[in-house]
């Protein structure tokens, strides 16, 4: 009787999961739509806008279906989280200085954190003249400072695609739940990257994969620290400082040395994807641990089901 009644349960938190990604999906799309409308056409600016559908149809989901918001998992749960915000600080440093350093070094790109890279580079030359010294200011800035307004933005995702729509991959038993929530938000940039608004190189197509191959691959890191916290921070801190790491520091202090640079480094770059592919390889190692809150641990699943 109890394995029935198990089973019985189990069968119903599936079907309620799928019922959730049913309406969630539908619901970014359509929200997302309407956005790309007011991007394309009138301004960019509303990407930030943008940048919030993903929360908003994960706040849809949970009124139409009565599922309440504690899974979100707004709690930090003490030193694990910390110790993972940490490392979600450092890991754009990181992915950085191996894809872009390989494109200065080999003169793929050209390192010129010039004063008109952007305002962190003003400021920095205000403080010293030496590219070297500017970059790292720049870096001190971006992660210690800037990553609070972008982490804002970046919350608008992370509440919708780890928040609400990795667990319920999960629970519906999609099968490799990781690999497919890292599609998903891969595909969810496409039509702006096609559009040529959002790091669109110098031929849309090939960027368009790249970044599909990046965010995907980004995907599994950014899922194993919220899964192994239970907590939604760590995500948010991770996607907040890879914008303003990757976009604020990185990219104005490289300039082209000739043709194809976008080709290279970038959100979209051949670079930027192997170090990503590489750092989802060494994430996905060992087991899983699913925490759905910090002080709770659901089972684990090993990496296979997730890759």
């Amino acid at each position: 009787m109890d394995a029935s009644m198990s089973s019985l349960a189990e069968a119903n938190a599936q079907r309620q999961a799928r019922r959730g990604l049913a309406l969630y999906l539908a619901a970014v799309v359509v929200l997302t739509a309407l956005f790309d409308v007011l991007v394309i056409t009138f301004s960019p600016l509303w990407i930030l806008g943008r940048m919030f559908t993903p929360a908003a149809a994960s706040v849809v989901s949970r009124l139409v279906l009565r599922e309440g918001f504690a899974d979100v998992s707004f709690r930090f749960g003490g030193r694990r989280t910390w110790r993972v915000i940490l490392l979600a600080l450092v890991f754009p440093i990181i992915i950085g200085l191996v894809a872009y350093g390989i494109a200065w070094a080999t003169g793929l790109a050209r390192f010129d954190p010039e004063p008109s890279a952007g305002l962190f580079a003003r400021l920095a030359s205000e403080v010293t003249s030496s590219p070297a010294m500017m970059f790292v200011i720049m870096l001190i800035l971006t992660t210690f400072v800037w990553v609070f307004p972008s982490a804002f933005f970046a919350a608008g995702e992370e509440i919708g695609w780890r928040g609400y729509m990795l667990t319920r991959l999960i629970d519906a038993g999609v099968p490799r739940p990781v690999l497919v929530s890292g599609l998903i938000w891969g595909l969810w940039h496409i039509p702006l990257v096609l559009a040529g608004v959002y790091v669109a190189g110098e031929n849309r197509y090939v960027s368009a994969v790249l970044l599909m191959v990046s965010v995907t691959s980004f995907g599994f890191v950014i899922a194993r620290m919220r899964l192994e916290t239970g907590s939604i921070w760590p995500a948010i801190a991770l996607h907040g400082a890879w914008n303003s790491t990757i976009q604020t520091a990185f990219d104005p202090a490289t300039t082209s040395s000739g043709a194809g640079v976008t080709l290279w480094v970038g959100e979209a770059g051949i670079l930027t994807a192997l170090a990503l592919v590489v750092a989802a390889i060494i994430f996905s190692r060992g087991r899983w641990t699913i925490r759905r809150a910090p002080e709770a641990q659901q089972g684990e699943v090993a990496p296979s089901p997730a890759l």
